[in-house]
């Protein structure tokens, strides 16, 4: 019975060592077991650096289409979406009343053709009669030096003569009034028709109608737009860039645009203008990204990203961004020698979209690289066991 009990306390015990043994061995291999590390190395790839920025789609020329005068609209002839060209007929409005002014110049204009023609036969008997006074004129003035007439019916003579000439001013003086009667005509019969053509309502430039604001029926004064409509050729995502990312953005630098539509669709764009001042608060900058070639189907003030690219490399030498970490305002990575880790400084370029980043010194590209999730990697130190996954 006492060698009973006695192996029943040793196998006690020894279970106890067992499950303490395993449980260390779990604990090393778990809790306190050396990280697990992706190794990387430096790979040549072609490099593009590009600086992102978010805007919405506009266009630089947006014009309101509206009328000259008051009136009532009676047709339209475009919808928003319709493409115009310059000159196209878009609108008319009401123009009964401007045609009656137009005809009553019309008449006005005849009626001083008509003065005209009797004022000009009214100068020419004027000169007729004149020439008839001068001669009698001289002949009676002949006679009464011979003492064949009298000396007062010479004079009578001299008289009719002058009432002659006055006449032939008066008719003169007709003709030039009525002259200036016809130019106020003809001003205010080119009124009247100047009034009848600002009743059709024609497009200004090619472009395509935005919106259609009024219908018809109402009633349009001047400067209250009948349509909006856009150059098509001027439309350009206008982009907020950080100011602080701005280096190397210059006019003519190409990029990317995303829209929201198409998300999965790249669309080819240049800089167009830069802004020169900034935003204050958010301390952006404006940067306008030309389409090229132009979009056809666009709808202003839609959202989009815009990808700028500021420098290309072919075949650069380049890690995963997540693998390049900053200490003591250094940039370097953590080379895997022997098991251990150890910071290798090194000199950063480009970073491409893909998130590779450029190395251009520090690395000869035969390191083994250690790549792990980022709160893994800023617990790494100097000479820190780590394990390399399979």
């Amino acid at each position: 019975m006492d060698l009973l009990k006695t192996l029943a306390r040793k196998k006690k015990y020894l279970i106890w060592s067992l499950v303490l043994v395993a449980s260390g061995v779990v604990l090393k291999m778990t809790l306190f077991a050396p990280p697990t590390v992706k190794i990387v190395k430096v790979e040549k790839h072609d490099l593009t650096s590009q600086v992102y920025g978010n805007g919405t789609v506009e266009a630089k020329v947006v014009v309101g289409v509206s009328s000259k005068i008051t009136g009532r609209i009676v047709e339209l002839f475009v919808d928003q979406g319709d493409h115009v060209k310059r000159g196209q007929l878009l609108a008319r409005l009401e123009n009964d009343d401007f045609l009656q002014q137009e005809r009553q110049s019309e008449a006005g204009l005849r009626r001083s053709a008509a003065n005209l023609s009797v004022e000009q036969a009214n100068l020419q008997k004027a000169k007729a009669n004149l020439a008839l006074a001068e001669n009698n004129v001289q002949r009676f003035k002949a006679l009464a030096a011979k003492n064949f007439v009298s000396k007062l019916e010479a004079e009578q003579y001299d008289t009719t003569c002058q009432v002659a000439r006055e006449e032939v001013a008066r008719c003169q003086a007709e003709i030039d009034a009525v002259r200036m009667e016809q130019r106020a005509n003809r001003a205010g019969l080119g009124f009247a028709r100047s009034k009848v053509a600002d009743t059709l309502i024609y497009a200004p430039q090619e472009g395509i109608i935005i919106t259609r604001d009024l219908e018809k029926g109402a009633t349009v004064t001047p400067g209250v737009s009948i349509f909006t409509m856009a150059d098509p050729r001027t439309v350009w995502v206008k982009a907020n860039v950080d100011e602080s990312l701005m280096k190397g953005v210059a006019i003519g630098k190409k990029a990317l645009i995303a829209l929201r539509s198409a998300p999965t669709e790249s669309f080819p764009g240049q800089v167009a203008r830069l802004g020169r001042e900034s935003d204050r608060v958010t301390e952006e900058l404006e940067v306008d990204v030309a389409f090229t070639p132009l979009l056809k189907n666009f709808r202003l003030g839609e959202q989009s990203d815009v990808y700028i690219v500021t420098e290309m490399k072919k075949d650069a030498l380049a890690l995963p961004s997540a693998a390049i970490v900053p200490k003591e305002k250094k940039s370097g990575v953590w080379v895997v020698a022997d098991g251990k880790l150890a910071f290798k400084p090194v000199t950063v370029g480009i970073v491409d979209r893909r998130n590779l980043t450029e190395i251009v010194s520090g690395l000869d590209g035969r390191e083994r690289i250690a790549l792990a999730p980022p709160l893994e990697m800023a617990k790494f130190k100097d000479g820190m066991k780590v394990r390399t996954a399979k």
